[in-house]
């Protein structure tokens, strides 16, 4: 996945992004904050131990590609980045939502991941 096409994407969303493509659990799992909080598939992971539990099972399961497709600041500490995912999951293909929150150091306190439609 490229993320060029995104200018201003705080650093700690353009690293988690890249490595969980990449299957990094330690890089991403070092992106997020003391207390993280994760919302994906409808379940809740809450704390450092569940969301890196959630990355190595979310890491594992299935091989994709990712394709940005937009990035929009809502007020500095939330982003929500769309993506395009394409791979081996059931239907194929799916395009995301992620809607990060970011604490004062630049760490991700939250992350949301839900379907996204353009518009």
């Amino acid at each position: 996945m490229t993320l060029d096409g995104l200018p201003g994407l705080p650093a700690r969303i353009r690293t988690y992004l890249d490595a969980h493509r990449r299957h990094d659990v330690p890089a991403a799992a070092g992106c997020f904050g003391p207390a993280p909080v994760v919302v994906d598939d409808g379940r809740t992971h809450r704390g450092r131990d569940a969301v890196r539990a959630w990355l190595e099972r979310t890491s594992a399961e299935y091989t994709y590609t990712a394709t940005a497709l937009t990035a929009v600041c809502h007020d500095g500490r939330r982003w929500t980045v769309a993506q395009r995912l394409e791979g081996d999951f059931p239907g194929g293909t799916v395009d995301l939502a992620h809607a990060f929150t970011l604490d004062d150091e630049g760490r991700i306190t939250a992350l949301s991941i839900a379907p996204w439609t353009a518009g």
